[in-house]
C-alpha cells in the first residue's frame, strides 16, 4: 500500500502522471526525425542507381537492334555488298563524332563586362 502523501497517480507530484506518453512521443519523433534525414535519401539514391542502370541497358539493347535494323534493311535497298552499308553509316557515325569532338572543345564565350 502506498503512504498517503505519495505522487504516483496524481498529478500535483513532482512527475506528472502523463510523463511516460509524453516521453514515448519524444522518443518516436526523434527517430522519425533521424529517419527521415538519414533513411530516405539511402532509398532515393539506391532507386535513381537501380532506375538509371536500367535505363541504359535498356537504351542500349535499344541502340544494338536499332543499328541491326539499318544494316539489314540497307543490305537490302541498296545495291552492292553490305560494306556498302557499313561505308555509309562509318562515314554518319564519323560526322557526328567529329562534330560532338569540335562542339567538346569549344572555348566558352567570355562574358561581357
Amino acid at each position: 500500500m502506498a503512504p498517503p502523501n505519495s505522487s504516483i497517480g496524481s498529478t500535483k507530484g513532482v512527475v506528472p502522471a502523463e510523463w511516460p506518453a509524453q516521453a514515448a512521443d519524444v522518443i518516436v519523433d526523434s527517430i522519425t526525425k533521424v529517419r527521415e534525414k538519414t533513411t530516405r535519401p539511402a532509398i532515393v539514391a539506391a532507386r535513381a542507381l537501380v532506375y538509371g542502370l536500367i535505363a541504359g541497358v535498356v537504351g542500349l539493347v535499344a541502340t544494338v537492334l536499332a543499328l541491326t535494323l539499318v544494316i539489314r534493311i540497307g543490305d537490302n535497298y541498296l545495291p552492292g555488298g553490305v560494306w556498302v552499308m557499313y561505308l555509309v553509316l562509318c562515314c554518319v557515325m564519323t560526322t557526328a563524332g567529329l562534330v560532338l569532338l569540335r562542339k567538346a572543345n569549344a572555348q566558352p564565350p567570355f562574358p561581357s563586362a
